[in-house]
């Protein structure tokens, strides 16, 4: 195998796919993140499970389970795709709903437009398993023979027994001419390339749960090989109905509990899944070239087979261990660079354990290095999708390096043993955390997928960029954004939301926010979280509060509303929390959101490698967003080794910052900063007194000051006491301890040794004060930590040092740093032993004039104490990013910030918030069919509405009714009357079938033996003569149209040899409309059609049409033996059409009104419109004469000699 070289690296430009619970790649990666769980019961589209379902495996032809993913339910564009509605039914949905994850896929490339890549050199390889669903129904009806004689021999009466045959028959899909290629895997690529109009390969691979990354495999050696520019590629299953719950049953390999567990204790199998994704494939170098956004580069794959084995079906650790080599080898990358392995994990034990064993095998090193690469499975999300594993793992691979994040996998909650080694490379990621890098090399993933009769896939990817380049939105969480001069508007604009759906509610809210105006009187901002905000009761709620305060300024809602009717709102002041605010994760969500943050996160982590001790061996990042534990104990740990301050400074200021460039990003401009204790550092930075690198440095340093040699293990005690009482409690009991920080009137902290602290809060106890102990490592600001000022101050000493561009207040004077450099430094440095006047200082801010205070950092402390130092005050308001503290969304909580800040009147660029394009094309007015697909095969709504309830009939009713059939069709019901008058009976007979092919010949030969013959009619009771003789009439009619059938073959060659022709004799017929509006014949010459005779030219009715009332009684002519004179021909025609006045395209010589030219005109553009209507299913409003038969309707050859027949 030949080494890959850079050349042979292959991009990810586009993506498109469905999954369980997602209809495009937005969806399915906001699932994956979010922890969203895919999985259900089986839903009714697909099958019953009270008629399937039974507990014990042994059962036969039963399935024990009974829950999967699938897909969502989506609306199919006919016209867009040219399919016409009759053909559905007889089309597999992998074929159908593959073509809308291909077109996402192009158009998330940029490639909308079909003429805007080279179509000749864009292939199509997909992961498709063997037959499709199909296959399944069709097959079904051909076991006819084996009922009948099941039926027939338990006595039952031959036109009983048909009738219980037909009645099973019409519970499956009927076959037709797309049935042939409506149930093969290959028409799946096939379509895809007709109708995008591509020219390079085309076929589809089986290689199966392994069917994804095989066609992977072969489109990156299509690449490699220059055959082709661009490959779609990827993997489409849609087979969930009952046939495959049964395979899965009997192998066994499904979870009884209905939960795919990968890699946890409790696994117990698999959960079927649907599932189509496909990936767009270029040359790396030719992706750089024409500036595509590149997901991932694909860097090599490997591949094996097991060889001989236990068993066909049995995975075999050497053959994936064979693959994992291959992988490595040919892109001369190692494991251990790896930090993501999104594995096969299919939930089953056996296949779970051996896929560990092989991939420890291959990633396991001499070093002592332990769980460093994230293992997961998106199976237990979404299920096993089979052909489409392969292709679900890929892409959320490919996303995670995209956005540089760690994708959770779900249901874990005890790691089965291997993984809890100490010498195990992987750990389980239960949680989604931001990707920073720790090593040289680029972010790197892998990808397994393996398949029955052992085939063996291993994929490389890595990151294209090192920087985080979008922002991470997928319209979970918006921002409803109303304001108005008046009040009674607000109300309107209100009312008009109440009754949205979220899908309602995004373009809704995003033009709620380019509308916006901080100058309005009126302001209402409403954050809103899908499946948290329920938009009914908000807006119910909030139209009662505005009715309610009517005569207020300003009011919140506890769910994060803001009203604000103010014009003077004040200063905005920022505030940095200090330690003891820490948590692990926190802002966890905005980290692996915001690329502003990602920034500052992947500096801080640089920053403290280069600076911590040799005492501390994780990074940065890994201490404040750790590897997921499971044990109690364990998060102890992890949230005890977050408070050493050597640790604790540094993450402090890497999130707090990472979180002020966030709201910088939206436009919010403070008017002054402070912080508490530490984060007077963070907010010195803030105000441009020193870089961002500066700080990062700065907070390592201060973190090992604060600790020996120069700090001290001493100890905090925060105390719910004023400074005055609790100075007199320190004096009385000789307590060796200081008040360091002045938090609130009624809060103070002591800082000490460890003895004296312990001593102190014993007595306060016995004074029934309530006391905690802060959780920090040293006594920070008293003397025990003073000979840290002395290296501090030095550091500053070295920095390049600005003056801030705003005020920073200090918490030593308690007042504005002043504006020289020197000095703010030495207040800087000796603000380490100094106590906090964190009271004051407050207070001088409020008497600048800020009144909004917003907390920027872990936690919402600071907002807490602003309260209780202003409560003598009701004109400031206090907002916190964090105000859910991290047990909620915390996209939400930013939205929250952003909404109280925009309501109270300050600049907020609320447009920035989850910006919003319209799915449609601008101007695109045309009115469009659309069916609702989803992973079942669709089937007619009408087909069982209208099928008519079959009651048994009593003995003596069999023979008569027997005697007289009237042919059923899907869509069209039987009248129920026993004595139908003429009229009625000509209700009776079908003429909209949706039957793609009806002609005569076949349509006599299905009619049962008693009606065959007229004379064996006979008239009973039940009967009138009237409706005999039609039924005379109607046989009669099918040996007409079944000599005309013959007469129209040649005909149908003509047509056959041009869709041209065709086409142009469609339209010719519209032309020609004026001399039809004149009475005047148009002989076959004047027609742009083959040279027949006349006769041939007679409408061909395909259908039995309605018998006009007075004809009824008629006895039928004979056909003529021989061609007939023109003339003869003339007469005949005339009088069949005045027969058939619902198709008459004529204007009749004869008793009727003259009509105008232009409603003739209407009248002939309707029944054009109409037959065409018939033919395909396509409703009449949905038609235009100015539709392309083919690549707007598509309709073929075929089916355009049935509609030329009609006219």
């Amino acid at each position: 195998m030949k080494t890959k070289s850079s050349s042979s690296k292959i991009a990810i430009v586009g993506i498109g796919c469905l999954f369980p619970k997602a209809k495009d790649l937005l969806e399915y990666w906001s699932n994956i993140k979010n922890k969203v769980d895919a999985i259900t019961d089986i839903p009714q589209t697909h099958w019953k499970v009270e008629d399937y379902y039974n507990s014990n495996p042994q059962t036969p032809d039963y399935t024990y389970g009974k829950r999967g993913g699938f897909l969502p339910i989506v609306n199919f564009d006919t016209m867009k795709y040219a399919i016409t509605p009759n053909t559905l039914e007889a089309i597999d949905t992998s074929q159908l709903l593959g073509l809308m994850a291909a077109e996402q896929a192009f158009a998330d490339a940029g490639y909308a437009d079909k003429n805007s890549f080279d179509r000749s050199k864009t292939s199509v390889i997909l992961g498709v398993t063997g037959t499709l669903e199909m296959v399944i129904p069709l097959g079904a009806r051909l076991g006819h023979p084996i009922w009948r004689k099941a039926i027939k021999q338990e006595g039952i009466s031959e036109d009983m027994a048909e009738r219980i045959v037909q009645n099973i028959s019409n519970g499956y899909v009927g076959w037709q001419e797309n049935s042939f290629p409506g149930l093969l895997g290959n028409v799946v690529a096939g379509r895809i390339a007709n109708h995008f109009d591509l020219g390079g390969t085309n076929c589809v691979v089986d290689a199966a749960c392994a069917s994804s990354l095989s066609a992977l495999h072969m489109a990156c050696m299509e690449l490699e090989s220059g055959k082709s520019d661009m490959v779609l590629s990827g993997g489409v299953d849609t087979f969930n109905d009952i046939f495959m719950y049964m395979c899965f049953s009997k192998t066994p390999a499904l979870s009884p509990t209905g939960n795919a567990r990968p890699f946890d204790q409790k696994a117990d199998g698999t959960i079927l899944g649907e599932g189509i994704g496909m990936v767009l494939l270029k040359r790396y170098e030719d992706a750089k070239r024409d500036g595509n956004r590149i997901y991932a580069v694909v860097r090599g794959i490997g591949t094996s087979s097991d060889g001989k084995g236990a068993a066909v079906f049995a995975p075999k650790s050497e053959g994936q261990v064979k693959a994992l080599q291959a992988a490595y080898k040919s892109t001369e990358i190692p494991p251990q660079s790896i930090e993501l392995v999104e594995a096969h994990g299919t939930g089953t034990k056996v296949g779970d354990a051996i896929e560990l064993e092989s991939l420890q095998k291959v990633y396991k090193s001499n070093d002592e290095k332990s769980f460093w690469c994230a293992l997961g499975s998106v199976k237990s999300q979404i299920g096993h999708t089979k052909a489409a594993a392969g292709s679900a793992g890929l892409i959320k691979v490919a996303l995670a390096l995209y956005h540089k994040t760690l994708p959770p996998t779900i249901k874990i909650e005890n790691p089965t043993q291997s993984l809890t080694q100490k010498d195990s490379p992987f750990y389980l990621n239960t949680e989604k955390r931001p990707w920073i890098h720790t090593q040289e090399n680029p972010l790197r993933a892998a990808v397994s997928a393996f398949g029955f009769g052992g085939s063996n896939y291993h994929c490389i990817l890595e990151e294209d960029e090192a920087v985080k380049k979008e922002m991470d939105w997928d319209n979970k969480v918006q921002i409803l954004a109303l304001s108005s001069q008046s009040l009674e508007d607000i109300e309107k604009q209100l009312q008009s939301c109440k009754d949205l759906t979220w899908q309602e509610l995004i373009p809704k809210a995003w033009k709620s926010r380019l509308e916006f105006s901080p100058s309005h009187t009126y302001r209402l901002v409403i954050p809103l979280a899908e499946g948290i905000s329920s938009i009914s009761d908000v807006c119910h709620d909030l139209l009662g509060m505005v009715q309610k305060n009517s005569q207020k300024t300003f009011w919140t809602t506890p769910s994060g509303a803001y009203f604000c009717a103010s014009t003077n709102q004040g200063g905005l002041g920022i505030l940095f929390p200090g330690q003891g605010s820490q948590y692990t994760g926190m802002l966890r969500d905005i980290a692996c959101q915001f690329p502003q943050m990602y920034e500052v996160l992947e500096a801080a982590n640089r920053s403290f490698e280069s600076n911590k001790s040799q005492e501390i061996p994780e990074s940065l990042v890994e201490c404040i967003y750790p590897k997921p534990v499971f044990h109690e104990e364990e998060k102890k740990r992890l949230e005890e080794r977050l408070r050493n301050t050597a640790i604790a400074q540094p993450a402090l200021g890497a999130v707090s910052l990472g979180a002020f460039h966030v709201l910088q990003f939206f436009g919010v401009q403070a008017q002054a900063f402070a912080g508490h204790s530490y984060g007077e550092l963070v907010a010195l930075c803030a105000a441009g007194c020193f870089s961002s690198e500066d700080l990062h440095r700065l907070s390592a340093l201060r973190g090992k000051l604060m600790v020996s040699p120069y700090g001290s293990l001493g100890a905090m005690l925060a105390v719910q006491s004023d400074p005055e009482t609790l100075e007199s409690i320190l004096k009385k009991n000789s307590l060796d301890l200081v008040i360091a920080n002045k938090n609130a009137p009624a809060q103070s902290v002591l800082s000490g040794l460890s003895v004296e602290i312990q001593k102190a809060q014993e007595i306060l106890t016995s004074l029934k004060i309530q006391s905690t102990v802060i959780p920090v490592s040293a006594a920070f600001h008293s003397s025990l930590v003073s000979k840290a000022q002395e290296p501090f101050g030095q550091a500053l000493e070295q920095i390049s040092f600005f003056d801030p561009s705003l005020p920073v207040f200090s918490n030593t004077i308690a007042k504005q740093y002043p504006k020289d450099t020197k000095e703010i430094k030495a207040i800087l440095a000796s603000q380490l032993a100094k106590p906090v006047e964190f009271v004051e200082e407050i207070r001088s801010m409020y008497q600048m004039g800020i009144r909004t205070f917003l907390e920027i950092g872990p936690g919402k402390r600071m907002i807490g104490l602003v309260n209780a130092i202003l409560k003598d005050y009701n004109d400031f308001t206090t907002i916190a990013i964090d105000d859910s503290l991290g047990k909620k969304n915390g996209i939400f909580d930013c939205a929250r910030t952003l909404s109280g800040l925009a309501a109270l009147g300050y600049k907020v660029q609320l447009p920035l918030w989850s910006p919003y394009s319209s799915p449609s094309k601008p101007g695109e007015t045309k009115v469009r069919m659309t069916v609702p697909l989803c992973g079942a095969n669709y089937v007619n709504p009408k087909k069982k509405q209208d099928q008519p309830k079959q009651q048994p009939l009593p003995l003596e009713k069999k023979a008569e009714a027997s005697k007289i059939i009237v042919s059923e069709t899907k869509t069209i019901q039987p009248e129920k009357k026993a004595v139908p008058e003429t009229r009625e009976m000509t209700k009776m007979i079908p003429q909209n079938s949706q039957e793609e092919t009806t002609l005569p010949i076949k349509m006599a030969q299905n009619i049962s033996p008693a009606a065959k013959q007229p004379a064996e009619i006979q008239a009973s009771s039940g009967v009138s003569s009237t409706a005999i003789e039609a039924l005379r009439l109607s046989q009669q009619n099918l040996q007409i149209l079944q000599k005309m059938q013959e007469q129209t073959a040649n005909l149908h060659k003509q047509f056959l040899s041009g869709q041209d022709i065709a086409l142009q004799s469609f339209y010719s017929l519209v032309q020609q409309q004026q001399m039809l509006l004149g009475g005047v014949s148009i002989s076959a010459a004047a027609m742009p059609v083959p040279q027949m005779p006349l006769q041939e030219a007679q409408p061909r009715q395909e259908k039995l049409v309605p018998l006009a009332e007075n004809k009824a009684n008629e006895s039928p002519k004979p056909l003529p033996k021989k061609p007939v004179e023109k003339e003869s021909i003339k007469e005949t025609q005339r009088k069949s059409h005045e027969s058939l006045p619902a198709w008459d395209i004529r204007v009749k010589e004869q008793n009727h009104p003259k009509q105008s030219p232009g409603e003739s005109k209407d009248a002939i553009s309707k029944t054009l419109v109409d037959i065409v209507s018939q033919k395909t299913g396509y409703p009449a409003e949905m038609l235009t004469l100015d539709m392309n038969l083919n690549t707007d309707l598509g309709i073929d050859s075929i089916k355009r000699v049935e509609i030329f027949s009609s006219l």
